[in-house]
């Protein structure tokens, strides 16, 4: 069945949602959002490549990947881990390095619940600084990206549940 993924951001405020579901158990769907090479494998828009340069996927963690482009650009995001709650959350902040001036920092929190045994919702609340954060961010070419990743997953988690 085709997914879509969905984000919502109401006007105004310093978060949104991106909300998709996953013909996979959530206990799949956490070990791809946890493991450095199963992220390597969908993480990011799809003419991009990512590293996992650091992943300390534990409560009180931290990570840090670079997205390669065609051009050879490397574009680096990172951040803490504050609470992994294996299989249901994480929750983590977001810097993207390349920000001329620090502080841009957000909040995520990743949950995932259980629709049936083969079936799971994901859903990301980030919270940013100021509405302008938020409002970049989104049209930094963001939702591309996610979709990208999403559509990705699919693929992996297929691949996955097969083996």
């Amino acid at each position: 069945m085709k997914r879509s993924t969905q984000i919502i951001a109401e006007q105004d405020k310093q978060e949104l949602f991106i909300e998709r579901e996953f013909d996979a158990p959530r206990e799949l769907v956490f070990k791809a959002f946890s493991e450095p090479d199963l992220i390597r494998q969908w993480m990011g828009p799809k003419e991009m490549s990512t590293v996992v340069d650091k992943l300390i996927n534990q409560s009180h963690g931290s990570w840090r990947f670079t997205h390669k482009d065609p051009q050879g650009n490397n574009h680096s995001f990172n951040g803490v881990i504050h609470e992994v709650a294996k299989p249901e959350r994480i929750i983590r902040t977001f810097e993207y390095e390349g920000m001329p001036d620090k502080g841009h920092v957000s909040l995520e929190f990743l949950t995932l619940e259980n629709i049936t045994d083969n079936h799971c919702k994901m859903t990301i609340q980030i919270i940013y600084k100021s509405v302008i954060d938020r409002d970049g961010h989104i049209q930094s070419g963001m939702e591309r990206g996610v979709v990208d990743s999403h559509e990705r997953l699919d693929v992996l988690l297929k691949t996955l549940k097969n083996e």
